[in-house]
């Protein structure tokens, strides 16, 4: 059974993004939820779905604070980075299903003031695999974990450093033309190049920021979207996936493919739509390199050809693909992915502070912990 075109984003709503808060996850989700619920024209007792980020609230917070007087289904999609887009695909389902007709997909965190490298590891999911495995040869954090995938990428294929650089320059560039960006100050390569090495070959211009704040997305009954407050943007095409056996990175037979590979072809196939046909795309930017990978993954390149298709500005709001044109996890704010998906529901309104001129059809993707893969696909109205 098709999802294509179950269900429209709304409302979106963010709160500001900080470098420090004394405020809780909760209450930077609460405040995000009740920003998209306006947005799109509802009330909280509209919302009937409930599909929050795993590690912030759970639905009884919702229902005790947020106003929620009906709620038919709360859910989570446990895949880290990659859980904001594959709950659009759950909010689509339980929608088709005639069970849900506003769902509310949201997301709190203070990853810079209460986080910490080791517990947020140990949320991981495969925190068993990696504790056995991975933490005895001294691998503790999100980069010394992937580096092995970008070091493989580089061996295999040639690709360099200053190519991971084009990415985090690019998006340096579009959180600079944000209100709401953490990073805002120019970068250039000598920058990126002349930054510390955090993980070989990762330097710390690779990495993504920790950060405060919140984000939220309302999806709607088709037939209910129409009638509310700002243009529908309709969902065309969506899938998860997941990686090949084992957990454990490092024993893969193959480091440099992950999951969003398996759920690309079928979404583009739901969705009906070519790769040309995309003007803007928001993915998943936890380290540049996972950006190169995914843009192979989802077939815009061939496997091996990602580093010379971020060259040369190709990324930047006046280049073949427009990337993470807020700032993403690298520059704007690491809210897990759900800062991605109320960028591109922008974008396609219109509303973006950084436009991509006339878009009409984008894509959002998520990336989690071991190699989790999600997509959506979406047009404006």
């Amino acid at each position: 059974m098709s999802l294509r075109e179950a269900g429209a984003i709304t409302g979106v709503g963010e709160t500001k993004y900080l470098r420090g808060t004394d405020r809780t996850p909760l209450s930077l989700q609460l405040e995000a939820s009740l920003a998209a619920v306006r947005d799109a024209g509802l009330k909280p007792s509209d919302i009937d779905g409930l599909i929050p980020y795993g590690h912030g609230a759970v639905a009884e917070d919702f229902i005790t604070n947020f106003g929620i007087r009906d709620l038919r289904l709360s859910a989570t999609t446990p895949m880290g980075g990659a859980s904001a887009v594959a709950s659009i695909q759950c909010a689509l389902a339980v929608i088709q299903a005639g069970i849900c007709r506003h769902v509310l997909l949201s997301l709190g965190r203070t990853g810079y003031s209460g986080g910490r490298i080791g517990t947020r590891v140990q949320q991981m999911p495969q925190f068993r695999v990696i504790g056995e495995f991975e933490m005895p040869l001294g691998a503790i954090a999100p980069a010394q974990l992937y580096a092995p995938m970008a070091r493989r990428h580089m061996e295999l294929y040639g690709t360099t450093s200053r190519q991971f650089a084009e990415i985090a320059v690019t998006t340096r560039q579009h959180a600079s033309l944000q209100s709401n960006a953490t990073m805002r100050t120019p970068i250039t390569i000598a920058d990126h190049q002349a930054s510390r090495m955090i993980s070989e070959p990762l330097r710390l211009l690779d990495c993504s920021l920790e950060s405060d704040g919140g984000a939220a997305v309302v999806i709607s009954a088709p037939d209910r979207a129409r009638d509310l407050a700002k243009r529908p943007i309709m969902v065309m095409g969506v899938a998860e996936g997941h990686p090949d056996s084992p957990s454990a990175i490092t024993q893969r037979p193959d480091l440099t493919t992950l999951g969003l590979a398996k759920a690309a072809p079928k979404a583009f196939a739901m969705a009906g739509v070519t790769h040309g046909e995309i003007d803007v795309a928001e993915i998943y930017d936890c380290f540049t390199y996972i950006v190169l990978c995914q843009l192979e993954d989802l077939g815009f390149c061939k496997k091996g050809e990602g580093g010379g298709f971020v060259e040369n500005g190709a990324l930047g709001l006046n280049g073949r693909l427009p990337v993470n044109t807020h700032g993403g996890l690298l520059s704007q704010a690491h809210m897990a992915g759900m800062n991605h998906i109320v960028e591109l529901a922008r974008q396609l309104r219109g509303e973006a502070e950084a436009q991509v001129p006339d878009a009409e059809i984008g894509l959002v993707t998520g990336y989690g912990d071991m190699g989790d893969g999600a997509l959506a696909i979406m047009r404006r109205a």
